[in-house]
């Protein structure tokens, strides 16, 4: 037990910069409350049989640090909730080593079945504020949910899924966006980097990057064809007028 609890303590420091004493973190910090109480009193309870004093109990734990956890999840070695507020976390859930989960993050089901109904993440995976894994879907080992992701497939090993419904970085590039955010260490908190972003929205900017380079090719040949005395006022007429290969040739 103290060992684990010594080994949660240190998870503290390596992801959150606020932390400055391990007094600090032993009473100040909710998310390891959550943790140790559900490691050591309400999920024995829950396998030893004693269901309904398990499930009060982490009613309790719900009211005093904002975190439900049922009893029946299963929970990995150095996970870090971070602040915890709002965080749920489902009856079938299982969270990997290493795992970081943000405030608001939802692991919930999908049916009212018995049976698995709720996720599994891997080892190493962060899972962003306000985001929502649903079902009983595979988070791969490393990979990352952005903030208020609302994810509802499987995501693989080292990928970013972001967005509503959550759309699949591959991991190649999510890779290379977060090294591109200075997360050095592979971490990257809440879950993006700063370049990382939904795949339609970049889309979106590459189409309108395009709409206005356009523009201003148009702009610049009427500028010509108007010093040369030709009348440019429908400009649609100009365009028709010359195929790509000349346009480009007067404009180079």
């Amino acid at each position: 037990m103290f060992n684990r609890l010594r080994e949660d303590i240190a998870v503290v420091f390596d992801r959150d910069p606020a932390a400055r004493t391990r007094w600090e973190v032993l009473t100040c910090y909710p998310g390891l409350h959550a943790l140790v109480w559900h490691r050591n009193v309400v999920g024995p309870l829950w396998r030893g049989g004693w269901r309904w004093l398990a499930r009060w109990l982490a009613h309790w734990s719900r009211f005093l640090t904002g975190i439900e956890i049922h009893p029946g999840a299963t929970i990995g070695r150095r996970v870090f909730i971070d602040h915890g507020m709002g965080i749920v976390i489902g009856e079938t859930a299982v969270i990997g080593d290493d795992t970081t989960l943000y405030h608001g993050v939802t692991l919930g089901g999908t049916s009212w079945n018995k049976g698995k109904r709720h996720p599994t993440l891997g080892r190493g995976v962060v899972i962003g504020a306000g985001a929502k894994v649903l079902g009983p879907i595979l988070v791969g080992d490393g990979a990352k949910v952005g903030s208020n992701a609302v994810v509802v497939r499987d995501v693989p090993p080292g990928a970013t899924a972001v967005g509503i419904p959550a759309r699949v970085q591959a991991p190649d590039d999510a890779q290379r966006a977060a090294a591109a955010g200075g997360a050095g260490s592979g971490f990257a908190a809440y879950a993006i980097a700063a370049d990382v972003n939904d795949p339609v929205v970049q889309v979106i900017h590459k189409l309108l990057d395009h709409a206005a380079a356009s523009d201003a090719r148009i702009d610049r040949l009427i500028e010509q064809l108007s010093r040369q005395g030709t009348d440019c006022g429908d400009t649609q007429a100009v365009a028709e007028a010359f195929d790509p290969q000349q346009i480009n040739k007067m404009l180079d």
